[in-house]
C-alpha cells in the first residue's frame, strides 16, 4: 500500500489548498465603508485578525456560515474532524483493502504457528481389489481369497484409523518468524495508509472551511468595490469627479464580481471534494467544525516522536528483519526434516473390532522419516544467493528511508517554525492596509486623493487578506505534516 499514500506527498495542495483556523480578517469588518458618510471614515475600525488560537474556531464558524447563505446552500449538520476521519475510514477502499491486508497477515501468523503442532486425522477407506482365483489358507476355517494386485493386502480391506503426524525441522520453525515480519510489514502499510488518508481528509476539510473564508474575503472586497461606485456616481452628479472614476470604480466592481464568482465556485468544488470521502452523496448539505489550534511542538519532542512512531521506518526495518529471514529458509533445505507418523484403528478385511476367528483388529502402526538431502543441482544455493539480493536492497531502502526521515523533519520544522513567525508580519500587514484604504478613502472624499490610489488601496487591503490567509495555509500544513511524521494525528 505504499504506492497509495506516500508520506513525502503529504498535503501536496501547495498554496492553492487553503486552511482557515483563525478569524480571517474579513470577519472583522462587518460593514462597508461609507463613502458620502464622513462619521463612518472617521469611526474607529475593529481590531485585526488575532493570531491562531483555540478561541478561533466560533469565528471561522460565523463565516463559514456568511459563506454557505451567499452560495444560497444550508450548513447541514456541523461535521468535526475527528468525525470527518471515522467516516472516510468508512468509505475509502484503498484504507479498507489495507485493513483486510493487515488482518489477514496476522491470521497467516497464527497458521504458521498451528502448523508446528502435531495434526489428527481420523482416516476412513475401503478397498476392493479383484481376486486371483487362490485362497490364503485354502480348505482351513476363514480362508481368505487373494487379491490379483500384489500391492494390496485382501480383496475386501477396511481401513477406520486415527492418525497423528508432525514434521520437525528448521524451515517450520522460520516460517513462524517469517509470518511474524510479515504481519509486522501488513501492519505498518496500514499506518501508513491511515496516515495518508488523515493528510487527505485534512487537508480536504481545511481546503472547504478556506475556500469559504475566501468567499468572505471576496464578498467583502465585492461590497466595498460597490460602495466606492456608489460614492464615485454621488460625486460625479455633485460634479466633484470626472466620469472617468465611476468608470475605473465599475471596472474594479465588476473584476470583483468575477472573482467572487470563481471564489464561490471553489468553495463548492472543495465541499464535493470532502463530500465524496465523507458521504452517498457528495452533494449532501453539511458544515465543517474547526478543532482547536495546536502550538508548535519542541523540536525534541518532535525528533523523538518521529523516531519512535515513523510507520516507514517500522516497516523498513520490518522488510529487512523478513529478507534475512528468507536466507534462513533457503538454507534450511540443506537440512533434512523429521517426519513422525502414529496411526491407531482398523486396516483389516471386516470392519469389525474383532475379526471372524477371534483375531482382534483394532492396532496401531509407527513411523519415523528422516529425509536427508545430497543433491539438488545447486538449486539450493542459488535459493540463498537470491535471498542475499533481497536482503542487501533491504538494507538500502532502510538507509534511504532514514535519510528521508531526517530530510522531511528538517524540512517540516522549519516550514512551520517560519510560517509561525511571520503571522505576527502578516496580521500587521492587514491592519496597515485596512487603516491606508480608509484615510485613502477619507482623502478622495476631501479631494486630495484619486480614483487610482483608492483602487490600488482596495486591492491592497484584499490581497493583505488573502495573504493571511496563505499564511496560516503555510503554518497549518507545516504543523500538519509535522503531526503525522509523529503520529500525533
Amino acid at each position: 500500500m505504499k504506492q497509495i499514500f506516500q508520506l513525502n506527498t503529504i498535503f501536496a495542495f501547495g498554496w492553492g489548498m487553503a486552511i482557515a483556523v483563525a478569524p480571517s480578517p474579513a470577519n472583522a469588518w462587518q460593514s462597508s465603508i461609507s463613502g458620502t458618510a464622513a462619521q463612518e471614515l472617521t469611526e474607529p475600525t475593529q481590531s485585526a485578525a488575532a493570531p491562531v488560537n483555540p478561541g478561533a474556531t466560533q469565528a471561522t464558524g460565523e463565516a463559514t456560515a456568511q459563506a454557505f447563505v451567499q452560495n444560497g446552500s444550508q450548513p447541514g449538520p456541523a461535521i468535526t474532524l475527528d468525525q470527518a476521519l471515522s467516516l472516510a475510514r468508512t468509505n475509502e477502499p484503498a484504507f479498507a483493502a489495507a485493513v483486510a491486508a493487515s488482518k489477514t497477515a496476522q491470521l497467516d501468523r497464527s497458521i504458521a504457528r498451528a502448523a508446528l503442532l502435531p495434526s489428527v486425522v481420523y482416516h476412513n477407506q475401503y478397498l476392493y481389489t479383484q481376486p486371483n482365483g487362490a485362497h490364503n489358507g485354502a480348505g482351513s476355517i476363514g480362508a481368505q481369497a487373494a487379491p490379483k494386485f500384489i500391492a494390496n493386502n485382501t480383496v475386501h480391506e477396511y481401513t477406520s484409523q486415527g492418525v497423528f503426524t508432525e514434521t520437525l525441522g528448521l524451515a517450520q520453525y522460520n516460517a513462524v518468524a517469517r509470518a511474524g515480519a510479515a504481519a509486522a510489514i501488513a501492519s505498518a502499510e496500514l499506518e501508513i495508509s491511515r496516515r495518508g488518508l488523515t493528510s487527505t481528509v485534512v487537508g480536504l476539510f481545511y481546503n472547504s472551511t478556506a475556500a469559504q473564508e475566501r468567499t468572505v474575503i471576496q464578498q467583502r472586497a465585492t461590497n466595498e468595490a460597490a460602495d466606492f461606485v456608489k460614492q464615485t456616481q454621488q460625486r460625479e452628479a455633485a460634479r466633484e469627479v470626472a466620469h472617468a472614476d465611476v468608470i475605473k470604480a465599475q471596472l474594479t466592481l465588476q473584476q470583483r464580481q468575477r472573482d467572487l464568482g470563481d471564489a464561490q465556485l471553489q468553495a463548492q468544488k472543495a465541499r464535493l471534494d470532502l463530500g465524496v470521502l465523507l458521504f452517498p452523496d457528495p452533494r449532501s448539505p453539511y458544515s465543517v467544525t474547526l478543532p482547536a489550534a495546536t502550538l508548535l511542538p519542541e523540536r525534541t519532542v518532535v525528533e523523538t516522536q518521529a523516531a519512535a512512531n515513523n510507520p516507514e521506518l517500522n516497516s523498513a526495518l520490518a522488510t529487512l528483519r523478513s529478507k534475512d529471514l528468507d536466507i534462513t529458509a533457503a538454507r534450511a533445505a540443506y537440512l533434512p526434516d523429521l517426519v513422525l507418523n502414529y496411526s491407531y484403528g482398523i486396516d483389516a478385511a471386516q470392519f469389525a473390532a474383532n475379526g471372524p476367528d477371534g483375531v482382534r483388529n483394532l492396532g496401531y502402526s509407527a513411523s519415523a522419516t528422516l529425509d536427508i538431502p545430497v543433491w539438488d543441482w545447486l538449486a539450493t544455493q542459488h535459493k540463498i544467493k537470491q535471498a542475499h539480493i533481497f536482503r542487501d536492497a533491504a538494507k538500502v531502502a532502510l538507509t534511504s528511508t532514514q535519510r528521508t526521515l531526517i530530510a522531511q523533519l528538517e524540512e517540516f520544522y522549519g516550514e512551520a517554525s517560519l510560517a509561525h513567525d511571520q503571522l505576527a508580519s502578516l496580521e500587521l500587514s492587514v491592519q496597515t492596509a485596512r487603516e491606508s484604504l480608509r484615510l485613502t478613502r477619507m482623502r478622495y472624499s476631501a479631494g486630495e486623493a484619486t480614483v487610482l490610489e483608492v483602487v490600488d488601496a482596495q486591492n491592497s487591503f484584499t490581497s493583505a487578506e488573502l495573504a493571511y490567509q496563505d499564511g496560516n495555509i503555510r503554518y497549518q500544513v507545516a504543523l500538519a505534516n509535522l503531526q503525522l511524521l509523529t503520529g500525533t494525528i
